[in-house]
């Protein structure tokens, strides 16, 4: 059995650097090489901090980096560092060799001539190269690095994208092909999709086109590029950068190599000859105009100022090739996205929209059915590798083909046969076959339609994975407005929030109680509290509060808060395990609801915090209540106590979020005894159900505690001293002080005389009285409109 504990990186640019950082942090042992700087090339006298300079400055430049690399900034020593002359035989060591060079055939052989000569009989060795064949790199090497090299395309950056491109040549052991996909998986956390040694791949290949489509469409219809952007992002289910914003992020001259590439070295893409370099595009590359890299793109930020403050930011006129400030105009389509929450309804909206925008949409939407539909078998052999690398690779919501299957598989083709495009025979026979859409669900199972068989088949790689959609033909065990109690199986519940944003309000709550009641009362082992939104919560549903705290209705305030937290508290002190599984946000309310689970299943990329300061609130969901709780347990015989609840306070008073799960540990929003890190998002709930079951095996029903040892007025006084520090150093405004003041005063038990053990409920009752006087403050009602409005938080 194959087991990776060290690993190799041959190269430290961006992506070198970014790919040494992601397997750091999944706990490898990593050697990252570059070459030695020039002008120490012929001293070998020179130190090895000195020759291994440009790894050194390349790490650097990595760690600083935002968003960053690292889940955690000291899993930067897992990484150790050298250069080609001094080191490559140290890659002896290694169980895989990655290559992440500059993109040249030539120095890529010269660098696999020295992985040769110098790796263990059985090592891995593969390339991250974007587009190079494959087989090229074969020549002239050993038989046993053959079998054992591939290429394992990850997209940029490699913590955050989840796509895995994993590239057979015709001589790799089939062993190694499996063993990625599942190391890629389960351990690196990915989306692993097996491609083929074809130009750009998959998603490149696709993503690219699509692309390159838009830019042609919008001169041809006469849309501006911020139009453009707002149909083709969020409105579609896409990223918010859009098309345009997009290639400014990737680079104009790496799309324009890429478009190039598949120019000149596919012969049989049908489309791929008509994808010429644009005008507008053309002069972009001739001024080296490249995007964010060089400052201008499509769109070039300015030192000017609008009457809000923000920066004025320019877009290209597609004509003039002169930049200016966007004209206003009103698409009927763009109404409708705005009008239209559902993402699926929207879609179909805007692509039956008669304007300029539906035009767009409908245009490069069949030339995209029809370009996917032509590439099977070429670049994969099935529909879901195509769709799971555009998902994984360039974040859309929706892959092509379930794009297709939301407008209507017959309303697909007929669409895109009048625009002339051409439709593969498959999906006509399909279709003739009584087939409906590309994909469906049965017995709880996503299957896919399989194109050599001419049947569907379930998905491959879903095995194990817990995905509610596929339970929607089931009747749920109970449902509101705002959730609903899935049974998944073996006795286990999990309950899905479903409101806007996953916000927490009285729906939510109700049906947290209602879930827990449920499975007390009945024959469950437990419950599991997860979805697969993009984001687990954003907290609480803080319009419900803002209407309150306006109306200065403290008794429906008092019940609001009070049903909050004897919500969260439920699920301690309940009879059954109650395991949650976050992802994304995981914020406010829902921070505190993890905090309070039996255990809590976090995706990597989950971001927790407690962020009500923001809003010119404390915690109030016991939040605040438990942040005295897990001081209270940090102190030991001898302590000086202080900085510990210094410590607790500040993460509170600074609002702080955890930009991994990992950190997370470090603010004290998880616990090493109780919490996991799940490294693949879509296995978290299927995690979490399984240490329902662990736990269901004897289950003892936790009571609430009455030994929480806090400071009373010795603490008050230090910690007034560390707020008044936050002013003094600029961190923290007027009213940030009387928040802080709030979060001490509960931290510390209020005014006590000394010293004291004290309840959980009596906590909680401070913390309450605390949240709603805040509630009465003039500059708190403030904050609350701001984020409400602008979904920013206001500083006053």
């Amino acid at each position: 059995m194959r087991r990776i504990r060290k690993v190799a990186v041959l190269g430290s640019g961006v992506m070198g650097s970014g790919i040494a950082c992601h397997f750091a942090n999944i706990g490898l042992d990593v050697m990252m090489l570059d070459i030695v700087p020039r002008d120490l090339a012929e001293n070998k006298n020179a130190s090895s901090t000195a020759r291994n300079d440009v790894a050194q400055k390349a790490l650097n430049a990595a760690i600083k980096s935002k968003p960053a690399p690292l889940y955690d900034k000291k899993f930067a020593s897992r990484i150790k560092l050298g250069n080609f002359e001094d080191d490559f035989e140290k890659i002896g060591e290694c169980d895989w060799i990655i290559e992440v060079v500059v993109e040249r055939l030539d120095i890529k052989k010269i660098i696999f001539d020295s992985v040769d000569k110098f790796r263990k009989p059985g090592s891995l060795v593969t390339s991250n190269t974007s587009g190079i064949p494959i087989h090229l790199m074969l020549d002239g090497r050993s038989e046993d690095f053959k079998k054992n090299f591939c290429g394992t395309h990850f997209f940029n950056p490699p913590r955050y994208m989840r796509l895995f491109e994993i590239i057979p040549s015709p001589e790799t052991d089939p062993e190694v092909i499996a063993f990625f996909m599942h190391y890629g998986d389960k351990y690196l956390g990915k989306q692993t999709v097996l491609a083929k040694d074809t130009p750009a791949f998959i998603a490149n290949r696709v993503g690219v086109y699509a692309m390159s489509k838009i830019y042609q469409l919008t001169t041809e219809i006469g849309l501006g590029i911020k139009d453009v952007d707002k149909l083709t992002g969020p409105a579609i289910g896409r990223p918010k950068t859009g098309t345009f914003r997009l290639g400014d992020l990737v680079g104009h001259d790496t799309s324009a190599k890429v478009i190039q590439g598949i120019k000149d070295n596919c012969p049989d893409d049908e489309q791929a000859g008509a994808l010429g370099i644009p005008k507008y595009y053309q002069f972009l590359l001739d001024n080296n105009f490249l995007g964010n890299k060089t400052g201008q793109g499509f769109y070039k930020k300015t030192k000017e100022r609008d009457e809000n403050g923000r920066p004025v930011i320019l877009s290209l006129n597609l004509e003039t090739l002169e930049y200016e400030i966007p004209p206003k105009t009103k698409l009927q389509s763009l109404a409708i996205a705005k009008q239209t929450e559902n993402v699926e309804k929207r879609i179909r909206a805007i692509f039956n929209s008669d304007d300029k925008g539906g035009e767009l949409i409908k245009k490069s939407f069949s030339g995209l059915f029809a370009y996917v539909s032509n590439r099977i078998p070429e670049i994969a052999d099935n529909t879901y590798s195509i769709d799971d690398a555009l998902r994984a690779g360039f974040a859309w919501d929706f892959g092509p083909f379930e794009y297709w299957d939301i407008i209507g598989l017959k309303n697909g083709v007929d669409s895109a046969e009048a625009q002339g495009e051409k439709i593969a025979d498959w999906v006509k026979e399909m279709i003739a076959d009584g087939a409906e859409s590309f994909y469906k669900t049965e017995n709880g199972k996503r299957l896919c339609y399989d194109v050599t068989s001419k049947s569907y088949k379930p998905v491959p790689g879903t095995e194990g994975l817990i995905i509610l959609d596929t339970l929607r033909e089931n009747v749920p065990v109970y449902k509101n407005s705002e959730v609903v109690l899935h049974d998944i199986g073996d006795g286990v519940l999990c309950l899905e929030f479903i409101s806007k944003a996953n916000s927490i309000g009285e729906g939510v709550l109700r049906g947290m109680n209602e879930a827990i009641q449920i499975a007390e009362e009945g024959d469950w082992n437990g419950l599991v509290i997860g979805n697969n939104a993009k984001n687990f919560s954003v907290g609480a549903n803080l319009m419900m509060i803002g209407m309150m705290a306006y109306e200065q209705d403290f008794d429906q305030l008092n019940m609001a808060v009070k049903l909050f937290q004897d919500s969260v508290m439920r699920c301690r002190f309940s009879s059954i395990p109650v395991v949650i599984a976050t992802q994304g946000y995981v914020f406010g309310g829902a921070c505190e609801t993890l905090m309070h689970c039996d255990s809590a299943f976090c995706a990597a990329e989950s971001y927790v915090g407690l962020v009500e300061v923001g809003v010119g609130l404390i915690p109030g969901g016991a939040g605040t209540k438990e942040f005295a709780v897990r001081a209270s347990d940090a102190f030991f015989a001898g302590d000086v106590q202080v900085p510990t609840l210094i410590e607790k306070f500040k993460t509170i008073a600074l609002a702080s979020v955890a930009t991994s799960a990992y950190e997370g540990y470090k603010l004290g929003y998880l616990q090493h005894d109780k919490d996991h890190v799940v490294m693949n998002t879509q296995r978290n709930i299927a995690e979490a159900k399984a240490k329902v079951l662990e736990l269901a095996d004897g289950y003892v029903q936790p009571i609430m505690r009455e030994d929480i040892l806090v400071m009373g007025q010795g603490g008050l006084a230090t910690l007034y001293v560390a707020a008044n520090e936050l002013k003094l150093g600029k961190y923290a405004s007027d009213h940030d002080i009387k928040i802080a003041k709030k979060v001490a005063w509960v931290l510390c038990g209020g005014d006590l005389t000394g010293q004291q053990k004290v309840s959980e409920r009596y906590l909680v009752d401070l913390e309450r009285e605390a949240f709603l006087s805040l509630c009465g403050e003039q500059k708190t009602l403030e904050r609350i409109q701001h984020m409400l409005t602008t979904n920013k938080p206001l500083r006053n």
